[in-house]
């Protein structure tokens, strides 16, 4: 296992050097996007005016409070808890995010399946893996919503955060096929057969 400190953007040869359990704290830009925010920008053509190659995106709709512009608060708005929503409801988005904007790394709550993860694998990304009930640790890590861009959807909008110190995350999807989710799956079943044995209960009709 190693850690790795991003400062964002990056390329494709920093995310292959990664590897599932690595650990990986980002400093610079983070964008937040959500469920609406993915399908303005895949399934009603809206375009991002923000260039995203390179970045990490995380799965959130921020809670967020008004307030008068000012070098702190650029866009008006001023975090009060940035929080990460399930990851799995975004799975089909995981692809023309990559393709079509650059995105390198996508930070979520309980994982991908198998179409993020060949996506990863092709063109050269990785999932990293935030545990539940953390949202309060996490805004502590946004410096400033620097940016936003289709405010009509609030609190789904596309958000531009800067981050310091944002991390350690854990690396749960590698582009090597890599997958904590499929490793702690096999290690659950591969449990639950031996105590069925011990039982005396027969597997798979033997």
């Amino acid at each position: 296992m190693a850690h790795f400190d991003f400062t964002m953007p990056i390329g494709e040869q920093d995310v292959r050097k990664l590897r599932v359990q690595d650990t990986v704290t980002l400093n610079g830009t983070l964008f937040g996007l959500r469920d609406a925010t993915l399908i303005h920008m895949f399934d009603r053509g809206r375009k991002a005016r923000f260039d995203l190659a390179g970045h990490a995106v995380i799965h959130t709709a921020p809670n967020v409070k008004s307030v008068a512009k000012s070098a702190e608060h650029p866009t008006g708005y001023a975090p009060v808890c940035i929080g990460t929503t399930t990851s799995d409801r975004m799975e089909r988005f995981t692809r023309p995010l990559m393709q079509q904007y650059g995105v390198r790394l996508v930070i979520g709550k309980g994982g991908m399946r198998e179409g993020s993860a060949q996506a990863f694998r092709e063109l050269g990304g990785a999932y990293l893996a935030i545990i539940g009930g953390t949202a309060a640790l996490e805004t502590t890590w946004v410096e400033a919503i620097e940016d936003l861009d289709m405010d009509d959807l609030n609190p789904e909008s596309l958000w531009k955060f800067r981050v310091r110190g944002f991390g350690p995350l854990v690396v749960a999807m590698d582009s090597e096929g890599g997958s904590l989710y499929a490793q702690v799956n096999q290690s659950a079943r591969a449990r639950r057969d031996e105590a069925l044995r011990k039982l005396g209960v027969r597997i798979g009709g033997h």
